[in-house]
C-alpha cells in the first residue's frame, strides 16, 4: 500500500486561536478555504503570508511595443552617412522624428540588434565622407534615457551590408563584406554579450558569403535570408543557426524570390522579408516551428528596396528605401502579423535615407 503523506491542518478559525509556529519547511493546511502556509520555524502562523504560486515568466519575445528605430544610413546624394537615430511609434501610425541622441560614429549599412534595455549598431560599409571604410565597432545607445551612443567592442572583422539577430542574451552579426581595402566578401557568423560592453567573436558560418540580406529571430534561433554575393546571385536561401550552440547555419527553405535589399520582420512565430531588388513590393513569410518554404502574403505599400526593418508584437514595418525612379525613400511601411494582407503606407521618417539599421523597443 502506497504511504500517505498528510500535513496539520484545519478550519481558518481554528488556525487563528492556536497561532502555532510551524517549523521550516511544514506545511499549515485550512480545511474550509483551501489555503495554506508554509512555515519558517519562527514565525506565528497569524504572521505569515499564504503561499502564492510564483508567476510564470513570459518567454522572451524580438518584437517592441514602444518604437521602431532606423538608425545610420546615408542620403545617397552627397553620400555622407548620419549619425542620427530616427525613431517611430509603434502605438499609433504617423511620422518619425530624429532622436535627441545620436550614435557614437556616422556609418551605413551595418546589422542591428537589441537587449531589453538597449539598441545596438554593429559594421558599416560607410564612415563620414562616404563608403570609404569598413568599420569593426559596436556601437549602443539606451531606449530609457536620452544619452548618445557609445563604442562598446568590436567586431572581430570590419565589415557591414551584413544580418543582424537577437537572442535574450546575445547579439549577432553575420556575412557582409569589407569595402576598403579592397572588397572582401564574408560569410561568418559573430556574437557579443548584453550583459557586459565587450568584443564580438565567431560562432559560426552561413553556407556561403552573403551581403544586402536581412535577419530574423525567434526565441530559439537567428535566421538569415535573401541576399546576394559573387558565389550566391539573388540569393532565395533561409538559414537558420541556434542561439544556444554555437554552430553553422543550416539551409531550412526558399523565399517565393530570390534578392538582396530587403527588410527583415520576426512576430513570435514567423519571419518576414519584405521589398527588395529587382525592386519588388513582395512580402514573404515562413515559419519558425517548421523548417519550410516561404509563402507570399501581401505587398507593401509600392515596390521597394534598400529598406530597414524593425518589428512590434504586432505588425512589421519597413522604412527609408531608394523607390525607383522617385528618389531616396523616408516612407514607413506597415504589415500585419496577425493576418496576412498588403501592407500600408502610415508617415515617413524625418530625413531621406537608405542603407540605415533597423532595431525596436
Amino acid at each position: 500500500m502506497a504511504n500517505t503523506i498528510q500535513h496539520k491542518r484545519g478550519t481558518e478559525a481554528e488556525w487563528t486561536a492556536a497561532d502555532p509556529t510551524l517549523a521550516a519547511g511544514q506545511v499549515g493546511v485550512e480545511t474550509d478555504t483551501g489555503k495554506f502556509k508554509v512555515g519558517d520555524g519562527s514565525t506565528a502562523w497569524s504572521a505569515l503570508g499564504y503561499f502564492e504560486a510564483a508567476e510564470a515568466v513570459a518567454a522572451w519575445s524580438y518584437g517592441g511595443e514602444n518604437y521602431g528605430y532606423a538608425m545610420g544610413g546615408y542620403d545617397g546624394s552627397s553620400y555622407a552617412s548620419y549619425n542620427s537615430i530616427q525613431k517611430y511609434s509603434f502605438t499609433s501610425d504617423g511620422s518619425g522624428t530624429v532622436s535627441p541622441i545620436s550614435l557614437h560614429t556616422s556609418v551605413t549599412a551595418g546589422a542591428g540588434s537589441q537587449s531589453s534595455e538597449s539598441g545596438y549598431f554593429s559594421g558599416s560599409i560607410g564612415s563620414t565622407g562616404g563608403w570609404d571604410l569598413s568599420i569593426v565597432n559596436i556601437q549602443k545607445f539606451p531606449f530609457a534615457e536620452d544619452v548618445n551612443g557609445t563604442d562598446v567592442g568590436d567586431l572581430a572583422t570590419p565589415r557591414g551590408a551584413s544580418a543582424g539577430n537577437s537572442s535574450e542574451m546575445n547579439g549577432y552579426m553575420s556575412g557582409g563584406f569589407r569595402q576598403n581595402p579592397g572588397v572582401g566578401y564574408n560569410n561568418q557568423i559573430e556574437k557579443f554579450p548584453f550583459a557586459a560592453d565587450g568584443n564580438a567573436t565567431s560562432v559560426g558560418t552561413l553556407l556561403t558569403t552573403l551581403n544586402w540580406m536581412s535577419g530574423q529571430s525567434s526565441s530559439e534561433y537567428g535566421y538569415v535570408s535573401a541576399g546576394t554575393s559573387p558565389d550566391a546571385p539573388n540569393s532565395n536561401v533561409i538559414q537558420k543557426f541556434a542561439f544556444a550552440a554555437d554552430e553553422n547555419a543550416a539551409d531550412v527553405g526558399d523565399l517565393t524570390l530570390g534578392r538582396p535589399y530587403v527588410a527583415g520582420g520576426s512576430s513570435s512565430t514567423h519571419g518576414y522579408v519584405a521589398g527588395g531588388n529587382p525592386v519588388t513590393n513582395v512580402i514573404d513569410k515562413f515559419s519558425f516551428s517548421a523548417d519550410e518554404n516561404a509563402t507570399d502574403v501581401g505587398d507593401l505599400a509600392f515596390a521597394d528596396k534598400e529598406l530597414t526593418g524593425a518589428s512590434s508584437t504586432t505588425n512589421g514595418y519597413a522604412t527609408g528605401g531608394a523607390y525607383i525612379p522617385a528618389g531616396y525613400g523616408n516612407t514607413i511601411h506597415k504589415y500585419s502579423f496577425t493576418s496576412d494582407g498588403n501592407g500600408t503606407d502610415i508617415g515617413d521618417l524625418a530625413q531621406r535615407l537608405r542603407y540605415s539599421v533597423g532595431t525596436n523597443n
